[in-house]
C-alpha cells in the first residue's frame, strides 16, 4: 500500500533544516528551537468525542478520592459496572500522587442501569444522560453535589463513566481533582451503531496484552468494534481445534493464540463495551493455510487462493466457523473476499478441467465460493460481511443480509445501499491508518453518509471503519499509528454530523484533539503527536505535548 512521495526520514530532515536544528560536522549546541507556550483556555470544552447535548455552569466542585458508587436500577449492580467505576477511579485518582484531605464536593456516583440484560449486540443502546448538580448555598461552595449516570443499558453506562472522567481535572496547586464548568446535564448516544477499528495480527503477531491495550484506548475514544484480522496468507496464528494443523501456518510457535487466548480477548472487551469481529479472508490471501493443511493449495505453484474444486475446503472452512462461533457471540462475521486472483486457478490443470466442465469462469468460480461460504456462515448463525470486491463483481447474488465493506475508494456505499444492502465505510484514502501520510484533518472530515440524501438508505450505513493493516506496525508502534488519528474519526462516527460540522476544521478541534492525545499519554497510551505531517513521527524539539 502506498505511503506517500517522502519517507518519515525525508520529511523529519526537512523540517530539522527549516528549524535549524541540524547541526555542522562536529559541533554541538543547543537547539534553536523556542519552547512553546500553551494556555488551555479556561472557556473550551475538553470532551472527546464531543457529546450529542450539553449545557454547563461555571462553578468548580472537588471530588472526594473515596468517591463511592450507588447502583440503582435492575443493571446498576452489574459486576461490569462496578468493575468500570473502579477502573475509572484508578485512571482519575492514580495518576498524581497526593491528594489534600478535607470535605470534597462530590462523594457519591449514582448510576441508574434500567435493564439487567447485558447481552452486546449491533445496535445495542448506548445513550446515557449525565447529571452533576451545582453545589452552592447562597453563592457559597457548602452542599453536596449530586452526580449521576442514567442509561438504559450497561454499555450506555460505560460510556458515561468515559465522559465523566474527562471532566475531572487534577489540580497540582491545591492537589485536587476538580469538575469544572458545574453543574452539567449531557444528553449522549452515538450517531452509528458500528464504531470500528481493524487490528491485523497475521502480517506481525501481537500479544495479547498489547491487543488488549487498544481495546482499552478504544474505550476511551468510544469506538465499540474491534475488527480481529486474524488470519492472511503470511500467518495463521489462531488455534482450530477441529483442525489442529492449521496454526502451524504461523511465523513461529511462540506467535499464536490460543482458544484460551481467543476468550479472555472477547470478554475483556465486553467488559469494556466492545464487540469482537473476527475475519477469515476467502478464497484469497490464504497461503498459510495449507502449510499444516497442503491439500488446500490448488498445487505447490498455486497457493495464493483456496481450492474451489474441492469439498475439503468448505469443510476446513465449516470447522473455523464451528469452533469460532464458540468463542465469538457477535453477531456479524467478516468472510473476506478481496483480492482474489483467478490466473492461480486458471494455471492448474485440476482446476481449468473442473470450470470447464461446469462452464465457469473464474469470477463465476469466486463468486461460487464466496456465495457457498456465506451459506456456511449464515448455517452458524452469523450475518457474512464481505469486502467490496463481491459487490462490485456480483452484487446481484450475494445474500440479501450481506453487509459490505468498503475499502477501495469513494462512492461505493451509496451503490450499496440503493441495492438495499448494509454497508460499513472505511475508504482507505482517508480511514487507512497503515497510510501514514493521510492527516488526521482527513480522518476527521470523512462523512461516511457522503452521496446518499435518502433517509430509509442513510439507516443501511451501520458505521465506519478505521484500518490498522500491520505490514509496518508491530508491538513497538502499533498505539502510535493508531492514535491519535483514529480519535478523529471515531468523533465522527459518535457525535451529532450538526456538532462534527457546523464549525469545521477550527482551532477548537484542533485543541481538542491535542487535549484528547494528552490525556491518552497520562492513562499511558503511547499517542503520536496531533500535528504530524507523517504519522507516528516524534516530536522534533521541545513544547508542550498538548500543542504537537
Amino acid at each position: 500500500m502506498p505511503f506517500g512521495a517522502f519517507t518519515a526520514l525525508h520529511l523529519l530532515l526537512i523540517a530539522l533544516l527549516f528549524s535549524g536544528v541540524l547541526l555542522p560536522a562536529g559541533g554541538r549546541k543547543r537547539s534553536g528551537l523556542r519552547r512553546s507556550t500553551v494556555r488551555l483556555d479556561d472557556s473550551s470544552i475538553y470532551l472527546w468525542p464531543l457529546p450529542k447535548q450539553y449545557s454547563h455552569g461555571s462553578q468548580t466542585l472537588t471530588v472526594d478520592p473515596d468517591i463511592a458508587l450507588e447502583a440503582r436500577g435492575p443493571g446498576g449492580s452489574s459486576a461490569i459496572v462496578s468493575e468500570a467505576f473502579d477502573r475509572y477511579k484508578n485512571l482519575v485518582f492514580k495518576q498524581q500522587a497526593g491528594y489534600a484531605g478535607g470535605d470534597h464536593d462530590i462523594a457519591k456516583l449514582i448510576v441508574v442501569v434500567a435493564s439487567e440484560n447485558d447481552t452486546l449486540q449491533l445496535g445495542v443502546n448506548e445513550s446515557y444522560t449525565l447529571y452533576i448538580r451545582g453545589a452552592s448555598d447562597g453563592g457559597r461552595l457548602s452542599i453536596v453535589s449530586e452526580v449521576s449516570i442514567e442509561a438504559n443499558t450497561i454499555y450506555g453506562a460505560l460510556r458515561g463513566l468515559e465522559t465523566l472522567s474527562q471532566l475531572c481535572i487534577y489540580n497540582y496547586d491545591t492537589k485536587t481533582i476538580e469538575v469544572h464548568k458545574a453543574p452539567w446535564f449531557i444528553q449522549d448516544e452515538p450517531r452509528f451503531s458500528y464504531r470500528g477499528l481493524l487490528l491485523d495480527t497475521s502480517r506481525h503477531f501481537l500479544p495479547v496484552n498489547i491487543i488488549k491495550q487498544v481495546i482499552e484506548s478504544m474505550s476511551y475514544a468510544k469506538l465499540n468494534v474491534l475488527h480481529w484480522h486474524i488470519i492472511d496468507e503470511e500467518s495463521f496464528p489462531l488455534e482450530v481445534p477441529t483442525y489442529p494443523n492449521l496454526w502451524e501456518g504461523s511465523y513461529t510457535k511462540w506467535e499464536r493464540y490460543t482458544v484460551e487466548d481467543a476468550y479472555e480477548i472477547v470478554d475483556f472487551a465486553k467488559r469494556r463495551g466492545i464487540h469482537i469481529m473476527a475475519e477469515i479472508d476467502v478464497p484469497g490471501h490464504a497461503e498459510s493455510w495449507g502449510v499444516g493443511y497442503p491439500a488446500l493449495w490448488p498445487s505447490r505453484n498455486c497457493t495464493e487462493t483456496l481450492d474451489v474444486t474441492k469439498n475439503f475446503s468448505f469443510e476446513v472452512i465449516s470447522g473455523i466457523l464451528t469452533d469460532m462461533r464458540k468463542i465469538f457471540p457477535f453477531e456479524l462475521f467478516h468472510l473476506g473476499g478481496d483480492e482474489v486472483h483467478g490466473d492461480c486457478w486458471l494455471s492448474t490443470p485440476h482446476v481449468k478441467e473442473w470450470l470447464n466442465q461446469h462452464n465457469m469462469t473464474t469470477n463465476d468460480a469466486y463468486q461460487y465460493f464466496v456465495l457457498r461460504a456465506q451459506d456456511i456462515a449464515i448455517a452458524h448463525n452469523w450475518t457474512p460481511v464481505n469486502w467490496e470486491e463481491t459487490f462490485n463483481s456480483f452484487g446481484e447474488k450475494l445474500n440479501p443480509h450481506t453487509v459490505v465493506h468498503n475499502w477501495l475508494g469513494p462512492g461505493v456505499c451509496p451503490k450499496v445501499v440503493a441495492k438495499g444492502l448494509r454497508c460499513i465505510a472505511s475508504n482507505q484514502g482517508v480511514w487507512y491508518l497503515d497510510h501514514l501520510d493521510i492527516p488526521w484533518e482527513d480522518f476527521y472530515t470523512s462523512e461516511p453518509l457522503e452521496g446518499i440524501n435518502v433517509t430509509s438508505q442513510q439507516e443501511l450505513v451501520l458505521g465506519g471503519e478505521v484500518c490498522m493493516w500491520g505490514e509496518t506496525t508491530d508491538t513497538s508502534d502499533v498505539q502510535q499509528t493508531i492514535w491519535p488519528r483514529a480519535a478523529a474519526a471515531a468523533e465522527r462516527l459518535w457525535s451529532s454530523i450538526e456538532a462534527t460540522s457546523a464549525g469545521g476544521l477550527n482551532d477548537t478541534v484542533l485543541h481538542r484533539l491535542q487535549y484528547f492525545r494528552g490525556l491518552l499519554n497520562h492513562r499511558g497510551v503511547p499517542a503520536a503527536p496531533v500535528t504530524n505531517r507523517y504519522a507516528r513521527q516524534p516530536p522534533i524539539g521541545p513544547g508542550s505535548c498538548f500543542s504537537q
